[in-house]
């Protein structure tokens, strides 16, 4: 490991916005916060946001300054990248972001049924072929995964660049007749005019200056509707 990052891992330890559990204690299926973040962390009842896999937390920030009434929430499993994030909110006394260093698949060890109002996925892997779609985190298991913790219709956005991963998302979102926001395969080229696209990570603005478009799709999860395979491989 380099010594840049032996540094920013010994400096998070201080960090008031990052929580970095015990692996027995996400083991143990239960942190003590989960149901609540917002009374005993953010001591608020505002709409609590994620953002999984935030990586340096450019838009788990960005998110946070425009919108102070929500509490946002920057999952990811890399300290390193999570570091940066973490610093620049400390750095502007941005009270209502925190990051938390854990693997996906173990959301329920941290957030309740219906703590949570909407999700992020900026950006992801897209594994591609060879490698099984069930690893994307649209993929049906972590859609539903996602039904566990959000509340009733809460809202999924995705932003990419990836083509096949954008197809493969509407195309189950459409199979499960799961109620669209908005979809666009051009963010940038269409008509549409909300701030909150307007936030742009430093691989967003780098795929836009190489002419690559970017896609975005949001739309709403049920509780009782379980998402199924689409059966459709992309």
């Amino acid at each position: 490991m380099g010594k840049n990052k032996l540094l920013r891992f010994a400096e998070m330890k201080s960090f008031s916005n990052v929580i970095e559990p015990e692996t027995r204690i996400v083991k143990a299926g239960s942190y003590p916060l989960r149901g609540r973040w917002n009374s005993e962390f953010f001591g608020n009842n505002n709409p609590l946001v994620l953002e999984l896999g935030c990586g340096k937390g450019e838009y788990t920030v960005g998110l946070a300054m425009k919108y102070p009434s929500k509490n946002h929430i920057g999952v990811d499993i890399k300290g390193a990248r999570i570091w940066r994030g973490a610093k620049t909110a400390l750095e502007n006394r941005i009270s209502n972001v925190l990051f938390l260093r854990t693997r996906i698949e173990f959301l329920n060890a941290f957030f309740a049924e219906d703590e949570i109002n909407e999700i992020w996925i900026t950006f992801p892997d897209p594994f591609p072929k060879p490698v099984k779609s069930e690893r994307r985190l649209t993929s049906p298991s972590f859609l539903n995964l996602y039904r566990g913790i959000l509340s009733d219709r809460g809202i999924v956005h995705l932003k990419t660049d990836n083509s096949q991963l954008y197809r493969y998302t509407l195309g189950i979102a459409l199979s499960n007749r799961l109620e669209i926001i908005s979809d666009t395969d051009d963010l940038y080229g269409s008509e549409k005019d909300n701030e909150i696209l307007s936030i742009r990570t430093h691989y967003e603005k780098l795929f836009l200056k190489e002419g690559i478009k970017i896609k975005y799709l949001s739309f709403r999860l049920e509780k009782n509707r379980k998402i199924e395979d689409e059966q459709i491989k992309k």
